[in-house]
Formats: C-alpha cells, sequence, structure tokens
C-alpha cells in the first residue's frame, strides 16, 4: 500500500472554507478504484493548517490518481488558498489497513 500524509497551510482568510473548497477534489479521489482512504484533519494546533492523510492500493493506483482530471483540476484550483507549498511523505507500507494501537487497546467489557 502507499500511504501519504500531506500538510497544506491554507491562507488564514479561507481555512474556515477549506472543507468545502476541497470537497469535489476529496469526493472524487474518494471514488477512485485503489483509493482506500482520502480525508482531511484540522490541526488543532495551528487553525490554518490541514492534514491529508490518503492511501492507495498500489504504484499503478497511485499513479492514476495524479494522472486523473480531478487531480490536475485541483492543481490549478488548490495553490491559490494556500500560504506556502504543502509538504508531504510518501512511503509503501507493507500493510493493506490501519492496525489496531495496542499500547492504548480499548476494553470495554
Amino acid at each position: 500500500m502507499i500511504f501519504i500524509t500531506a500538510v497544506f497551510d491554507v491562507l488564514p482568510e479561507h481555512a474556515d472554507d477549506w472543507p468545502e473548497i476541497s470537497r469535489e477534489f476529496t469526493e472524487a479521489c474518494n471514488a477512485e478504484p485503489g483509493c482506500k482512504w482520502f480525508f482531511w484533519s484540522r490541526s488543532v494546533t495551528d487553525p490554518h493548517q490541514y492534514v491529508l492523510v490518503e492511501a492507495f492500493d498500489d504504484g499503478d493506483a497511485g499513479a492514476a490518481h495524479v494522472q486523473s482530471d480531478h487531480f490536475r483540476a485541483a492543481q490549478e484550483k488548490l495553490p491559490r488558498y494556500l500560504a506556502s507549498t504543502p509538504r508531504i511523505v510518501s512511503q509503501d507500507v507493507d500493510a493493506d489497513d490501519w492496525s489496531e494501537l495496542g499500547e492504548m487497546a480499548v476494553d470495554r467489557a
């Protein structure tokens, strides 16, 4: 699986609107074959910062993602709302889904 995390610093005047600004792109990505997940979280320490967490089945799915029409449209649209170029970590990982964090296991029995 390809696991990707990217940090987006959104211009302050657009930070509250980022979920709507990125909605069409997000929905299209989640509908891609081979996309395991594609979601945003807002930082609790910087209200202008969003973290994108995404995963794809393999390199072919990742390549299809960056070659898609909606990705190209996002390349045109989204930068105008950003304060800086997003930062990314992208890695192939030996997994196919989330694992439980055993150190914080929840037992409600």
